[in-house]
């Protein structure tokens, strides 16, 4: 059979592509126009900006990536003409933004990715919902941008220098993350958190996974209260947790040192790890049980007419089919007590002084922006383990024959 191809036919210039052009670079000159302080007349010269981009991109449809790198490369050195080197990369980024805009709307690239038989509403629905997604994405990633930034930063300020806004290498330094990796301050709040995350993680995933199973079963009584009692620490708010977590183990913490002996010190890692695998738990239950949905439990059943007992049926059949929510599960719980301050301001003492606490006293006591390398790191952690359980995600899905999607 051979592959049909469907002409997408162009929209209206003057009805479509224009108007909409001009309303969305005017947003960027009144973003734009809110630095100096003029809001509506930024957004006036983005509206012409846009208008003049969409008339461009209209004049010449059979070039369009040569058309497109000229409006990017005229954008970058209008910011630096006119501002600086600072704003040559902003520059570049806007000019790359509204050239894709206008082939995409001027070229009726908007349809590609939905059905022929979409009217113009389901069409304006479609984009507009992955418009929205894409908003909320980077209102979500946007304040991490100048944490990340500043913690390059040569001086010891919490602003951005002159020369790091025009990009000049003097601007630009380590020492932060020099000071985070190389004094006690800092190294030994890290080897807390790194001392208490794992053993919280272990006891948060052996329980959790333990629950999940066992509510997985139709025949436990309750099993829907008993669901929302588990995951009540993902719901409380957390100062509530903490308190009600401090008046719970500053009697156990007493009663283990003054009946078994043990050291204060110890205890006191031992609260902050139980407490910890508390708030991990919720996770661990959510993940394993979704994992638990697409199960096969014929699988248990012909394992024990097969002569295999609970146990071995457990570690040799079902385990290995719900290993990535599990680990997905830990995942999360690893992350919510590596970044968790709260609780540990109220059960732990100095002695367990972990890196978001390190960090909390040092905003409230000397600002210095050793803190913001200490926040990227955390960051970059946190990144990569996120990535990773995406991808177990994805391979649990293929696992069960579903698509990743």
């Amino acid at each position: 059979m051979s592959n049909l191809t469907v002409d997408i036919p162009r929209p209206p210039l003057n009805s479509f592509t224009l108007p909409l052009m001009a309303v969305f670079a005017g947003c960027f000159g009144f973003v734009v126009g809110n630095v100096f302080a003029q809001p509506l007349i930024g957004f006036l010269i983005g509206a012409a900006i846009g208008a003049g981009v969409a008339l461009l991109a209209h004049s010449l449809p059979r070039s369009r990536r040569n058309a497109r790198l000229g409006l990017i490369v005229v954008f970058g050195l209008i910011g630096l003409i006119l501002v600086g080197p600072g704003a040559l990369v902003a520059g570049l980024l806007i000019g790359a933004i509204l050239s894709w805009a206008a082939y995409w709307l001027g070229s009726g690239a908007y349809r590609s990715s939905v059905p022929t038989y979409y009217t113009a509403r389901q069409t304006l629905w479609h984009n507009s919902f992955l418009f929205i997604c894409g908003l909320v994405f980077f209102f979500l990633i946007a304040p991490l941008i100048p944490v990340i930034w500043l913690s390059f930063n040569a001086e010891n300020f919490f602003t951005f220098t002159p020369e790091m806004l025009n990009f000049q290498a003097e601007g630009y330094s380590l020492k932060h993350y020099r000071d985070f990796l190389g004094t006690e301050e800092w190294m030994v709040p890290l080897k807390n958190s790194l001392i208490i995350a794992p053993f919280a993680t272990f006891i948060s995933v052996s329980l959790g996974t333990l629950a999940a199973i066992g509510l997985s079963q139709s025949h436990v009584p309750g099993r829907q209260a008993i669901m929302a009692i588990l995951i009540s620490p993902m719901i409380v708010p957390l100062i509530i947790s903490a308190t009600g977590m401090f008046f719970f183990y500053a009697p156990l913490g007493n009663w283990l040192e003054a009946t078994l002996g043990l050291n204060q010190s110890f205890v006191g890692y031992v609260k902050v790890i139980l407490a910890h695998a508390v708030l991990g738990v919720p996770f661990v239950i959510i993940t394993v049980t979704a994992t638990l949905v697409g199960f096969d439990k014929s699988l248990t059943r012909a394992a024990a007419n097969m002569g295999a007992n609970p146990v071995t049926t457990f570690f040799r059949v079902q385990m290995p089919l719900i290993l990535p929510g599990v680990i997905s599960g830990g995942l999360f719980a690893f992350i919510t007590s590596f970044d968790e301050v709260v609780v540990v301001l109220f059960v732990g003492s100095a002695q367990q002084q972990t890196l978001p606490w390190q960090m909390f006293t040092g905003l409230r006591e000397q600002i210095s922006p050793t803190i913001l390398a200490a926040a990227t790191i955390l960051v970059t952690v946190s990144i990569c383990l996120l990535t990773t359980v995406e991808l177990l995600r994805r391979r649990s899905e293929r696992l069960r024959g579903m698509s990743p999607g």
